[in-house]
């Protein structure tokens, strides 16, 4: 069955490539060539290279006949001036891949639909790729089941990449549900499909995709408070996550684990049976950047887990996963040394071909558009500092990659003839990659920065919910880094640390929509009591106060630190256990006998409207509610004793 379907969209045929692969590209080849005899600058000889090497190549893949555009600089048309003179597998692979590259960034290959800017960059495919994409979203052949377990990834690729090129997606709301609601386990956490272990990569893809359809039906299919005690279940005591219980340790699990915790707003404590709790900690966040500084390699890059290899995405984890826990300019130079990632992240950017690599001595691949791409924003962030949300900005260090290079690469060398983006020419498109490309293309278009104004009343991770963006002009000649897209290739900003478009990361955050908060004080002998009304919850003052404005904003502090720490309760204190002091977040039925404490006529709000982690009283629960009230009633009027009758 397909993974979701696509409604009211007409349909084609999806052609599935074969998975056999051809002879080896190093095969039969001396060694000790000269590089500079290899690396073609004359493009026929290009194209007979890359035929001889790919002799399963279609005609597509033959060079066309024609003249360099006059806009594209000779840094993007001509072999590298430095040249390695000792021949390897790995260079080997370097010479064959800018061969591929050139005449795509030359214009003059003849899969290149055209029509070209005057810069001399294809324009973007729009409709081919969103077709690709509501393709991938269709049934998949017998061959695919490796894929099975990564239900969730497919899922998110597939919409992010609809939502960057415009589409509605919400369309897909109830398909969404229907995957994720099967998928999710009672233990919590989310698995790749249907009664698979819990993962948090699996979590993170199906959280984003909630938050990409949206609709209050789509958030509460998760379990929260599983997912809160699941989440405490990978955490470590080093500080660092699993990726699944048992599983290995690592930045994705950190990464992923954040990301899920902020969207969803979990309690920042840890549970109390939680190992990392027995070990001292008591935060999700306790230890947690630390682990990630230990991640950072001598060669300036960030790794996996302390003591591996440098990589570009575990790099773009780590630092995203950074910018949740505070300000970049804070949080980036404490526990990075900035000074050597620059230069590590530089050197991931390849010419001729505009690209990055993952790590040392690797090809580009266009996924790395994403994962290394969107490390810039963070980083400059990091560098500019906190900007004024009102107001004229701060000078800025300006951009720090060349936005061209990448430009060139993604719309020249990564868009396939019949849709869909790749790795690199002469690979086949699929959906993680036309999803990673976009993304980074995206962020070619958009200056993003971090200000000082929150789309979330709450200080726990406020700092990643105050990103904004500016369009970067489209073929702006001011400056060495021209933008080389033309306006009508603009894709839909996306948010840099939640990678998902900013619109849908903040209206998760605002998305329970409570109505204002109701009080009622109470004058005694002692002074002054309050109860205020938030969610359809009563809470209380804790003490009696010397004034009215004091005994509100204790109740008021009183409902927000118990709808802050005990939101899987749904905002009740205390919840399984007796308690011999205030019950604070008594549930008060909708329309049941309210008027009289209450100035307003009625009450409009309804629980679709009024969430906190799981339902609010429904009203036709009023009889069961009012009794609970009722027997309740005691214990409210011995904390109000001096209440006026």
């Amino acid at each position: 069955m397909p993974v979701i379907a696509a409604t009211g969209k007409h349909r084609r045929k999806v052609l599935f490539s074969s998975t056999s692969k051809g002879p080896s590209v190093t095969a039969g080849k001396p060694k000790g060539r000269n590089f500079s005899a290899n690396l073609q600058v004359n493009s026929r000889s290009s194209a007979a290279t890359s035929s001889h090497n790919h002799s399963s190549s279609s005609q597509s893949g033959k060079m066309g006949e024609g003249q360099v555009h006059p806009g594209i600089p000779a840094l993007f048309r001509e072999p590298p001036l430095i040249r390695d003179s000792l021949s390897t597998e790995t260079t080997d692979l370097q010479i064959e891949t800018v061969n591929k590259c050139l005449p795509l960034l030359k214009g003059i290959h003849n899969s290149q639909k055209g029509p070209f800017n005057k810069y001399g960059v294809p324009a973007l495919q729009r409709k081919d790729h969103i077709e690709y994409l509501y393709d991938s979203l269709e049934d998949y052949p017998a061959s695919f089941v490796a894929l099975d377990a990564s239900r969730p990834w497919m899922v998110y690729w597939a919409l992010a990449g609809l939502c960057l090129l415009g589409e509605d997606v919400t369309r897909f709301r109830e398909r969404v549900i229907s995957t994720f609601t099967a998928a999710q386990n009672p233990t919590g956490g989310i698995g790749g499909g249907h009664g698979q272990m819990s993962h948090v990569a699996s979590s993170y893809a199906a959280v984003l995709s909630i938050a990409m359809v949206g609709g209050e039906e789509a958030f509460k299919l998760i379990d929260r408070k599983a997912m809160w005690k699941w989440l405490g279940k990978l955490k470590q005591p080093d500080g660092g996550f699993t990726v699944c219980e048992g599983g290995e340790e690592d930045v994705r699990g950190a990464y992923c684990a954040m990301v899920v915790h902020a969207l969803l707003d979990l309690p920042l404590a840890l549970p109390p049976e939680a190992e990392a709790r027995q070990n001292g900690l008591e935060t999700f966040t306790d230890g947690l950047p630390e682990y990630l500084s230990r991640c950072q390699t001598y060669e300036g890059g960030i790794s996996g887990s302390p003591g591996t290899e440098a990589h570009g995405a575990y790099a773009f984890c780590a630092l995203a996963c950074l910018c949740l826990l505070g300000r970049p300019e804070v949080v980036v130079p404490r526990y990075m040394n900035v000074a050597t990632l620059l230069p590590w992240l530089s050197a991931r950017q390849y010419a001729p071909e505009g690209g990055f690599s993952g790590r040392t001595n690797k090809l580009v691949d266009g996924c790395y558009s994403h994962w290394v791409g969107n490390c810039w924003p963070l980083v400059q962030a990091a560098l500019d500092g906190t900007q004024p949300a009102a107001g004229p900005k701060r000078a800025s260090v300006g951009n720090l990659y060349s936005r061209e290079g990448l430009t060139r690469y993604i719309l020249s060398c990564c868009q396939c003839k019949l849709g869909g983006l790749r790795d690199k020419p002469g690979k086949h498109p699929d959906s993680y990659h036309t999803c990673y490309a976009l993304s980074g293309l995206s962020t070619v278009q958009y200056h993003h920065y971090c200000t000082d104004s929150s789309a979330s009343s709450k200080d726990d991770f406020s700092s990643a919910f105050s990103w904004k963006h500016d369009p970067n002009l489209a073929s702006d000649d001011q400056g060495s880094d021209v933008g080389v897209f033309a306006e009508n290739d603009r894709l839909v900003p996306f948010h840099p640390v939640f990678v998902i478009p900013h619109k849908s990361a903040e209206g998760l955050c605002r998305r329970r929509r409570w109505p204002e908060p109701q009080y009622e004080s109470y004058s005694g002998t002692g002074g002054y009591s309050c109860i205020v009304r938030v969610n359809n919850r009563e809470y209380q003052t804790d003490s009696v106060c010397e004034s009215e404005t004091l005994a509100r904003e204790n109740a008021a502090m009183r409902a927000y630190l118990i709808c802050r720490n005990f939101s899987v309760n749904d905002g009740m204190y205390p919840a399984g256990h007796d308690h011999g002091g205030i019950v604070q977040g008594i549930p008060v039925a909708i329309g049941t006998g309210r008027k009289s404490r209450y100035l307003d006529d009625a009450d409009t709000s309804t629980s679709g409207e009024s969430r906190s982690g799981g339902s609010s009283p429904e009203s036709h629960e009023g009889s069961r509610l009012s009794l609970d009230r009722q027997t309740l009633g005691p214990a409210r009027a011995l904390a109000f004793s001096s209440r006026a009758r």
